[in-house]
C-alpha cells in the first residue's frame, strides 16, 4: 500500500475534516487529515496525487507549493 501526504490550506475545523474524507474516501482508500499540520494523507493501492490534488482544490482546500 502506498501513502501520499499532502499539505494544504484551509483545514481549520472537524467539519474540515469531515469534508475532505468524504470526498477523498470516494477515490477508494485510507484517508487520514490533520488540522494542526494541514495535512491530508490517503492511503490506497493505486495512487493518483493528481487526482487527489484536483479534487482537494475543487473542495477549496488547495495544495500548498
Amino acid at each position: 500500500m502506498n501513502t501520499e501526504k499532502i499539505i494544504v490550506s484551509n483545514i481549520k475545523c472537524g467539519g474540515c475534516v469531515a469534508t475532505i474524507k468524504n470526498e477523498l474516501l470516494k477515490l477508494d482508500g485510507i484517508v487520514e487529515v490533520e488540522i494542526e499540520g494541514n495535512t491530508v494523507s490517503v492511503s490506497s493501492e493505486s495512487i493518483d496525487s493528481l487526482v487527489i490534488i484536483q479534487k482537494l482544490e475543487a473542495i477549496g482546500y488547495p495544495k500548498v507549493s
